[in-house]
Formats: structure tokens, sequence, C-alpha cells
């Protein structure tokens, strides 16, 4: 298989893992997630492994944004990579990052890179925009024209590193 169908057929796995983030359909994960795939959470020292680490960090998202829904904007595969900007949209209904629910939806952008091999997704590397995420959860107090979230956000911030 040359270069341009591999990076075509791994569009395709990336295509139907956005369907998983927005499903949580464990047979699908079985079926596009490598076993040994590795998946990254910002400030996390270790990544989680494989489709049953991928489905834990959607259970996370979830617990806090129940209906939340993944949109994909563009996406470019070159090789084996495949780099996409997403969007995650949902309703803040309970407690995440230790903010109590507020029940305001929010938009967080995403930039994603992937790195598959026979059809499977191997590597995940995200970068959502946690501080337009906790800038739209956390009471702020206002300066001037612009607004910072307060030490309860800040904090939670901080600890996204630290939950499991």
């Amino acid at each position: 298989m040359n270069w341009d169908m591999a990076s075509e057929s791994n569009k395709v796995v990336i295509r139907r893992f956005i369907q998983l983030l927005n499903g949580a359909n464990g047979i699908r994960a079985a079926e596009i997630i490598s076993q040994s795939a590795l998946f990254r959470i910002p400030g996390e020292p270790e990544p989680r492994l494989g489709p049953n680490g991928c489905l834990e960090i959607i259970e996370l998202l979830r617990s806090g944004f129940p209906d939340i829904q993944w949109t994909l904007h563009d996406m470019i595969g070159e090789d084996d990579k495949v780099a996409v900007r997403l969007s995650m949209r949902g309703t803040h209904r309970a407690s995440f990052l230790h903010v109590p629910a507020t029940g305001k939806t929010v938009v967080v952008e995403s930039i994603g890179f992937y790195r598959l091999t026979g059809g499977k997704l191997l590597e995940e590397y995200v970068q959502p925009d946690l501080r337009a995420l906790l800038q739209r959860i956390t009471p702020t107090r206002r300066y001037g024209r612009s607004s910072a979230p307060t030490r309860l956000g800040l904090a939670a911030l901080k600890e996204f590193a630290v939950l499991s």
C-alpha cells in the first residue's frame, strides 16, 4: 500500500474515532484502537493505555458534560499521521475539575495529532483549550475589559493533572 492510500485509510479511521467519541462504543474502540495505544492528557505524567484508556477519558469528560459531542472541522493526513482541528460542545451539568455544575453550554476547540498503523490508532496527542473551558465554567472577576478566572478555576486547571 502506498502512503497516499495509507493516509486516506487513516483518515477513515479518525472519522470512525470521532464517531466513537460521540457514542463511547466499547466494541468500536476495540476495532480501531490498538491495545498498546497511548492517549495523553495534558498535565498527566502517564498516558492512558489502549481502548479502555480512551473510554476512561471519554467517561471523565461525560461525567461533567453528559451531552458532550465532538465536531471535526479540519483533517490532514500524511504517511502514518493525521492532524485534526475539532471542537467539543457540551453542557456543564455536573462537577468537572472540581468546578460545580453551572448549566452553561461550552464549546472548546482542540488540535490533535494521531499516529496509526494497520488501521488502528497507536498514539494520540490532543491539546484542548482548557483555559477557555475554565473561563466559561468558573465565576469571573472583572478587570477592566477582560475577565480572569477565580482561584477555584485556576486551582482546577492545576489539578487537572491529578484526576484519574
